[in-house]
């Protein structure tokens, strides 16, 4: 079976080649307003669709008109004249599927910040052990140094730069074909939560470490100080570092949040044959009272960490309707009903747990009882 995986790294650029990088983005920014620029003007004035292709063939006049387009490796171009056709595919596709459509928009600086070589143009290279001397060379920019901390396994398809910051990262886009498994281990349920991240059926609870709340006084400094400067000129050197700074902020508290899910949801696939789990309205709760702590704790990227990763494992994940999970006995299915601040659970029939044990219990019935109705759905008859 293949499978598409995507392998992030960090690169250091010299100062020439950050220089490079910049000048590229807004190249590659310019022709992406100008493309969409040019495909709505001509609907708007002739009703006329321009396509991929009738743009991609202007390429080769533009870079006479400029030249320093001729800077930038031609396949990177084309690309950017694929994401115009691919935000305009995506309209379309919302449109018909009467959702919010999201009109194709023109890119600010701060809203563009990467650009990709699909086929060519870039190699990797090494001059030493694995781990050390690596090498990434980019056509019209140079040779970068690169930390490749793990090894890119399968076909690359895309190079892709990314800017976060004041640092720059490559992502390998990797085709790989993926050997059907199958998980043997025990089955569990989690209840996710506030209070403590996540609650298993084995009676186990995982703290929420509240990335956002323990970095909230450091941030709120640096953000009082970009306050009283925000007024003065986008290249003032005071603007710019305080800038950096904020921005430094956000992603230590990113890449803490980031870290914490993937290893949190690897030990779960990895161990579990079996996973249940809420299909909750995130969205939902995430715009009231308990906005700020619901996205701190990073349940729906946790979700989507689960998905992709028990495909590698063999083991399946299973969404099970959340109503009344905290309200039901794990051990004889009565209602007990519970307000928000009783943290433990007593039924008559003698079960006594903490609260959100207790509901893990029972969205992982629920969840065997939703594989047990996909295996008779399967099943010949």
């Amino acid at each position: 079976m293949k499978a598409c995986k995507a392998y992030k790294f960090r690169i250091y650029p010299t100062r020439i080649q950050q220089t490079k990088f910049e000048q590229t983005l807004d190249l590659c920014r310019e022709l992406y307003n100008a493309a969409l620029d040019e495909r709505r003007s001509a609907y708007r004035m002739c009703h006329v669709s321009i396509s991929f292709n009738n743009q991609c063939e202007q390429l080769p006049p533009i870079k006479e008109v400029r030249p320093e387009l001729c800077g930038v490796f031609s396949q990177v171009l084309q690309d950017v004249l694929h994401r115009v056709d691919k935000a305009f595919q995506n309209f379309f596709r919302r449109v018909k599927a009467n959702q919010k459509p999201g009109f194709p928009r023109f890119q600010g600086r701060n809203r563009y910040g990467s650009f990709t070589y699909p086929q060519a143009g870039w190699s990797l290279s090494s001059s030493g052990p694995v781990g050390q001397n690596e090498k990434l060379t980019l056509s019209k920019i140079g040779t970068i140094k690169i930390k490749l901390h793990r090894e890119v396994m399968g076909k690359v398809k895309t190079c892709t730069i990314n800017r976060d910051g004041s640092q720059w990262y490559v992502t390998f886009a990797v085709e790989t074909d993926i050997a059907p498994a199958v998980n043997i281990g025990p089955v569990v349920g989690i209840d996710m939560g506030l209070e403590n991240f996540a609650n298993l059926s084995t009676g186990e609870q995982i703290k929420n470490p509240r990335h956002f709340r323990k970095g909230q006084k450091a941030l709120a400094k640096v953000q009082r100080r970009y306050a009283k400067i925000k007024h003065l000129p986008r290249r003032d050197l005071k603007k710019i570092k305080t800038l950096k700074a904020l921005q430094s902020c956000h992603r230590n508290v990113r890449n803490r949040r980031n870290d914490f899910l993937h290893k949190t949801s690897t030990n779960i696939a990895n161990n579990y044959s079996v996973i249940a789990v809420e299909n909750l309205n995130i969205k939902g709760l995430a715009s009231g009272m308990l906005a700020k702590s619901v996205n701190d704790v990073g349940w729906s990227y946790f979700f989507a960490m689960l998905g992709y990763k028990v495909e590698n494992t063999g083991s399946k994940l299973i969404k099970v309707d959340p109503r009344q999970t905290s309200q039901i006995c794990p051990e004889c299915d009565a209602i007990t009903k519970k307000e928000l601040s009783e943290r433990w659970h007593s039924c008559p029939c003698g079960a006594s747990m903490h609260r959100d044990i207790a509901a893990a219990k029972v969205i992982l019935s629920r969840g065997l009882a939703a594989v047990r109705n996909q295996s008779v759905e399967a099943a010949p008859l």
